[in-house]
């Protein structure tokens, strides 16, 4: 893999982390499209591709910290403030910002279980089929199409329940289908299911902290204990670098186009891209 091949993929994370379109799928379809006019990277279904894939997703997490570093000053200082004061000795449900964090990490604990059940077979079937991704980027524009007419906005951090980020965590898993957008079927789900707007994108991105830290993790273990990683630390640090910068752009329109209940232009990109997947084809290196 090149520099430049790099920072192209970093670039289009960056952007796609965030705009509920899978940034997975167009990284597949680029890789592949790079791939059928001569490059030399790994295929896109290799463990150090999917690494690679990993390594940008950790650098859009500091686009997280740096756009929604309110929220998560709100979250992690309520939750300590509860800690230090007793309120949490009654129990975890007695308190709000506690259990709110335990219910993202439950989250997390659900993705993680199902994400290890299915990656293998993630891997051999759906990351080396362009029609596998388009299809899946139907779906993907159809959430998102919906998602503007969920307004039943009732529930706050102390309405968050455990069937609720159980069903986060399952939608989470089901993200990992490149072509799904894991942002978008999260948010989708966390409003279906009546959390206020701004809950929902957070939840969303909060969750992905964790989840893609401990993805990112065993993939690594995977690829270096097996000796196969070879591409270049230059290209993984110019890719996460390009995804961090690039990122916190992208959330923080995406965050503006949530409130307004703007989701369905997404949607019409995503069913467009899938057409044209589908017509044309985008060979299979």
């Amino acid at each position: 893999m090149t520099l430049i091949e790099s920072l192209l993929l970093g670039l289009i994370q960056g952007v796609f982390m965030f705009v509920p379109v899978s940034s997975t799928s167009h990284l597949v379809l680029t890789q592949h499209w790079l791939l059928s006019n001569g490059s030399q990277m790994p295929p896109p279904d290799s463990p150090e591709m999917v690494l690679f894939d990993l390594v940008v997703h950790v650098g859009t997490l500091v686009s997280i910290v740096v756009v929604m570093h309110g929220g998560l000053r709100e979250l992690l200082g309520g939750a300590l403030t509860e800690l230090r004061s007793g309120q949490a000795r009654a129990g975890v449900w007695q308190t709000v910002w506690v259990r709110l964090l335990a219910l993202m990490l439950l989250s997390t604990a659900v993705t993680g279980v199902l994400g290890l059940t299915v990656r293998d077979h993630l891997t051999a079937t759906v990351f080396a089929s362009p029609t596998a991704v388009a299809t899946a980027l139907l779906v993907t524009a159809v959430m998102l199409w919906v998602t503007d007419h969920l307004r039943a906005e009732r529930r706050g951090p102390a309405q968050v329940t455990v069937a609720i980020a159980v069903a986060i965590g399952v939608a989470q898993a089901v993200a990992l289908t490149p072509g799904i957008s894991r942002s978008g079927v999260t948010i989708f789900v966390a409003l279906l299911l009546g959390l206020q707007r701004p809950l929902a994108a957070r939840f969303s991105f909060y969750v992905a902290i964790p989840t893609i830290l401990g993805g990112s993790l065993v993939q690594a273990v995977d690829v270096l204990g097996a000796g196969q990683l070879t591409i270049g630390m230059p290209q993984l640090v110019g890719a996460f670098v390009m995804a961090a910068v690039v990122g916190a752009g992208a959330l923080w329109v995406v965050l503006r186009l949530l409130e307004q209940a703007r989701f369905k232009v997404f949607s019409v990109y995503v069913a467009a891209l899938a057409a044209l997947v589908l017509l044309i084809g985008i060979p299979v290196a």
